[in-house]
């Protein structure tokens, strides 16, 4: 019999997980919000461009074309390239657009029943307890509703999108009181460019937030208006951003993407000289740290402007949180077109924004905030059961509760792709896509609930210890290369993929090495 499984989302990870459940002979039916494919890269700020370069984020069996020669292409060229691999693999015949999945409700055995199997769905099998998964689905046209019965779901949302995550503010000092506007990044990102550029014209616009999306739509908004109308960059905490990926001429990739960069931290599950190893090479670690963070602070002059973090590029990189100054972003800081200002607090007030510790009010007419998504909401919300819904979100002390960041151990035929983060998100989503389409064919069994519970916790005390305070964004990208030995051992693939012990010890790993044998 023919089993269905149900994809929730076309971006990078829904298109992998149709790519390779169709290759093991499954029937996948993706369902898709928006009327176009590639999820965060359909619509961005003009000025994005990627943020890993070219090699590390691309297809193991689908290279970028030659005719993209840049080592970061642009919005266009991402997508075009997502396009292409779809086209070529004839995945969008698979694909209902415009298509919202309103809930998913899980049919079969009783929850007191699934609470007392020892095994994954109980008997460890991806279809063992014969259960369904009911997916309601409404039509964004027409606003029909549709029910499909599946064997099993694979949740491709990823964290960012649809969910803003909007700060709470004091009593009196929300947005209701502001006599300006205010609206979300995502609302910016919606406009057309040309739109978005008369939009910011001649106002005088407050970006909260200093990862990628506030330092791009700050960048553009100081070409809009010069120095006339300053932007203002309303900012908790500074970032190691990077200028660029050769600290010194030395590709970063050398310094935290090989197996040696790997030996420098201690890893989930690892034996004891391992563990000794780290140990004894935590001066090289923080070598490592230094050296990329006064390249920093050297090309973008960062003591100049007060921008020096107080953490290390390590904690950085070990959060996802790395990403690229827009070109010449500290020089438009210099002439007076983008200003600072550091705030642990905000709110409003009639004439603009309230700052912390500053006494007059920051005189405003526009306030975009640029301050993220809730992506385990938007997780969270998708079940109908109250149960499932506290097991995929776990607890706020903790990472989400997924083994191999893909299963959670109690809740059956289904996945998450694409929610805990890494360096590149195409690369590991390629690699969990393959694992489960495997783990669906039967190629190998999952252990116990209580042995993949355990390997969840070492992973979440891991993420806590060089992660920080961003832990939930479970992290793996100082790690990949350790994480995707885990995956391959399971599938029975060889995790060694280099050339001789030189090779495999110092040279970066990426997307073609894991090209199949």
């Amino acid at each position: 019999m023919e089993r269905q499984v149900a994809i929730i989302g076309a971006g990078i990870s829904g298109l992998l997980a149709c790519k390779y459940t169709l290759s093991k002979g499954f029937h996948p039916i993706v369902f898709e919000a928006k009327s176009s494919i590639g999820g965060a890269w359909t619509k961005t700020v003009e000025t994005t461009k990627l943020q890993t370069p070219k090699p590390a984020y691309q297809f193991s069996d689908f290279p970028w074309p030659s005719t993209v020669e840049e080592d970061f292409p642009n919005q266009h060229q991402v997508f075009d390239y997502i396009q292409s691999y779809a086209n070529h693999f004839d995945l969008l015949r698979h694909i209902k657009f415009n298509t919202k999945v309103l809930s998913i409700e899980y049919e079969g055995p009783s929850e007191e029943e699934m609470q007392s199997w020892s095994m994954w769905g109980g008997i460890g099998d991806p279809f063992g307890s014969k259960g369904k998964w009911k997916v309601i689905v409404e039509d964004a046209q027409n606003f029909s509703t549709e029910v499909h019965l599946v064997d099993f779901v694979i949740l491709c949302v990823g964290r960012f999108g649809d969910i803003p995550n909007i700060p709470e503010f004091p009593p009196n000092q929300g947005p209701e009181v502001f006599h300006g506007k205010v609206m979300h990044s995502m609302d910016y990102v919606a406009m057309d460019y040309k739109n978005a550029a008369d939009f910011v014209k001649g106002k005088q616009i407050t970006v909260v937030g200093f990862q990628k999306s506030a330092l791009d739509i700050a960048m553009e908004c100081s070409l809009a208006n010069g120095t006339e109308h300053p932007c203002t960059v309303l900012y908790r905490k500074e970032h190691w951003n990077l200028p660029d990926y050769l600290p010194w001429g030395v590709p970063l990739t050398y310094l935290y993407l090989n197996r040696f960069s790997e030996l420098l931290v201690h890893k989930p599950g690892e034996g004891f000289l391992l563990s000794l190893l780290a140990t004894l090479l935590s001066p090289v670690r923080w070598a490592f740290s230094k050296f990329v963070e006064s390249h920093i602070k050297n090309k973008l002059r960062l003591a100049k402007f007060g921008m020096v973090p107080k953490h290390s590029f390590h904690t950085e990189i070990n959060s996802c949180l790395i990403s690229m100054v827009p070109e010449k972003f500290y020089d438009k800081v210099e002439e007076g077109s983008i200003n600072l200002k550091k705030s642990k607090s905000f709110g409003f007030c009639k004439e603009g924004v309230l700052v912390s510790g500053e006494a007059q009010p920051l005189k405003t007419d526009l306030v975009i905030l640029a301050t993220g998504f809730q992506g385990d909401k938007k997780l969270k919300d998708i079940f109908v059961s109250p149960t499932f819904k506290d097991y995929i979100a776990g607890s706020l002390d903790a990472t989400v509760p997924l083994y191999r960041e893909c299963i959670h151990p109690r809740i059956p035929q289904l996945a998450v792709i694409g929610f805990s983060e890494s360096v590149s998100n195409l690369y590991t989503s390629e690699m969990r896509c393959r694992w489960l389409a495997e783990l669906l064919d039967s190629t190998f069994k999952l252990p116990s609930i209580k042995e993949m519970e355990k390997d969840v916790a070492k992973w979440d005390e891991y993420m806590k210890r060089y992660s920080g305070q961003y832990y939930r964004r479970s992290c793996i990208g100082a790690l990949h290369i350790w994480y995707n030995d885990q995956l391959c051992k399971d599938m029975g693939w060889n995790p060694k993929r280099k050339k001789g012990f030189i090779a495999e010890l110092f040279e970066p790993y990426g997307p073609l090495d894991y090209v199949s044998q």
